[in-house]
């Protein structure tokens, strides 16, 4: 097609302005997801975990400041990371649609904008604590696949200049069939990059891995019928997989098979250990109903279950080691580098405290960290619930400052006593007389030994409680509340084992754990 440039002393049309806009934000999605698309594949053949998306995710997860993670945590729950990406989709491509703009009558804007992408993406990906120099490639190419789409589109705009050609940078008409032409191949190519990526990335899945444990048979009794409650709307004495809450750093699940699993347990010890999954699946196992909680719950919240664990007992293993006794912090490591860090005394003083492979009867699920993670009753998951694990060091709190440790969170951390009221939820409309009001109840290793609830700020009335399985479980409640018409507030509070009460003072979780008592209004006709 022949193009006629524009003289230079005339002014483009607007039309022709909106033409170049739009052309340009074209070059620039397609270029970027060219880019993204081959590091992608380049990814999916080297690891996954360094493609650049993914890379900058987890680095603004580690960069995030603590408010925002709060704000992003209460406000999308276990979404938080699937908003994270789609935001950075977002950001991307934004910037990309400029820099296309930009670099349809300025290329060297798009070749720079190109190489910051791709610098930003080396950065993330050497930011992770296991990085080396291999994980910055996937960006690498992924840019110089980008600035080669750039420049064929540039060559689809306009032809080569020749000698003396004093045209202006963009000419009044543009290229359409070979522009469009190579729009569809750049489209076709990033998506056919990203897919083939993708399935080279399905190397390192574990599906395969977890569907082929064999575990042992149970070797504990099933709780009692009557550590539950016939209540509808009440929580389910054991919480399924599959709704399990799910809160940890790791944007992208880390894909570890247990046949290429080990556990290393050093530092501060008489002598190294060093397990495979076979190994430790071969030692003394305990199967035990425990509660988990995360320090992020508010009162009220959904960020806490109750789940049935197997695993090998942590004390017999550092027993073996050999601890010394100056080593009072234990750090566990994920397969991710995450870190915790849990207090020895803790994990060695009998309670079942343990590295467990299997939950509710089945494998540990891939997010919730297969093969092997650690669980530790009366401890918040952010000191001790590490998911993936595959290193345990004996330090001590003065050499060692784990990954929430170092941004503002309480060293030690156990579980406050915290009482929650399930049904009716807030807001609902009720009819007048007999309303069972339920919820659970958590102190993990303390346990609950009285419940109680109150109307409109009277008296406390006490709550029947389920019988409880261990004082690592949560309790059921139930308050059979004879309801009058009009609008009530519910408030419910627990006592612990050892007789202390739910603290009533209102706190945030940050930095140790929420505090205060659940609260609810309700319409009764």
């Amino acid at each position: 097609m022949a193009e006629t440039p524009v003289p230079p002393a005339e002014a483009p049309t607007s039309a022709s302005s909106s033409a170049h806009v739009w052309a340009g934000i074209v070059v620039g999605l397609v270029c970027a997801g060219v880019a993204i698309g081959v590091a992608q594949l380049v990814a999916g053949i080297m690891d996954p975990s360094t493609a650049p998306i993914v890379a900058v995710g987890s680095a603004a997860i580690d960069a995030t400041p603590e408010w925002l993670k709060s704000f992003a945590i209460r406000t999308f729950g276990s979404n938080d990371k699937t908003v994270l990406l789609a935001g950075i989709v977002v950001v991307l491509a934004i910037v990309a649609a400029l820099i296309g703009i930009a670099a349809i009558r300025r290329p060297r804007v798009g070749y720079v904008g190109l190489a910051v992408m791709g610098v930003l993406g080396v950065a993330a990906s050497l930011s992770r604590p296991d990085a080396t120099l291999a994980d910055a490639l996937p960006s690498v190419v992924g840019a110089l696949a980008g600035a080669l789409m750039l420049r064929a589109f540039l060559m689809a705009v306009r032809p080569p200049a020749t000698d003396g050609d004093r045209r202006p940078p963009v000419p009044a008409g543009l290229g359409r069939r070979r522009f469009m032409l190579t729009g569809i191949a750049g489209a076709v190519a990033a998506v056919a990059a990203g897919g083939a990526g993708r399935a080279f990335a399905r190397r390192f899945d574990a599906d395969a891995s977890r569907a082929a444990i064999r575990l042992p048979s149970p070797s504990a009794t099933p709780a009692p019928a009557t550590v539950g409650l016939d209540v509808p709307g009440l929580s389910p004495f054991v919480t399924p997989n599959d709704v399990f809450y799910r809160v940890d750093t790791a944007l992208l699940v880390p894909a570890v098979k247990a046949e290429d699993w080990s556990l290393r347990v050093h530092g501060m010890v008489d002598r190294e250990v060093t397990l495979t999954f076979e190994e430790l699946k071969a030692r003394p196992l305990i199967e035990r109903d425990v509660t988990l909680t995360c320090v992020s719950n508010e009162v009220g919240g959904e960020y806490v279950g109750n789940a049935r664990w197997l695993g090998t007992p942590l004390k017999d293993l550092l027993e073996e080691a050999g601890v010394d006794p100056a080593a009072d912090q234990v750090v566990s490591r994920s397969a991710d580098g995450f870190t915790a860090g849990s207090p020895t005394a803790v994990l060695m003083d009998g309670r079942d405290a343990m590295l467990a492979i299997a939950m509710n009867g089945e494998p540990l699920p891939l997010e919730h960290g297969f093969p092997v993670r650690m669980v530790v009753p009366g401890l918040y998951g952010y000191v001790s619930a590490t998911k993936w694990v595959v290193d345990l060091e004996l330090t001590t709190f003065d050499a060692f400052d784990a990954y929430w440790i170092r941004r503002g969170w309480a060293q030690e951390a156990p579980i406050k006593t915290q009482s929650r009221i399930d049904t009716p939820r807030g807001g609902a409309g009720v009819p007048a007389g007999a309303v069972p009001v339920a919820g659970v109840a958590w102190a993990q290793h303390r346990g609950i030994s009285a419940v109680e609830l109150r109307v409109d700020g009277g008296d406390w009335m006490p709550a029947e409680l389920s019988e409880e399985d261990t004082v690592d479980t949560w309790r059921q409640w139930l308050v059979r509340w004879d309801a009058t018409p009009g609008d009530h507030r519910l408030q419910v509070r627990a006592t612990d084992g050892t007789g202390a009460m739910q603290l009533e003072d209102v706190a945030p979780p940050f930095p140790d754990g929420a505090t205060g008592y659940h609260t609810v209004t309700i319409s009764v006709s």
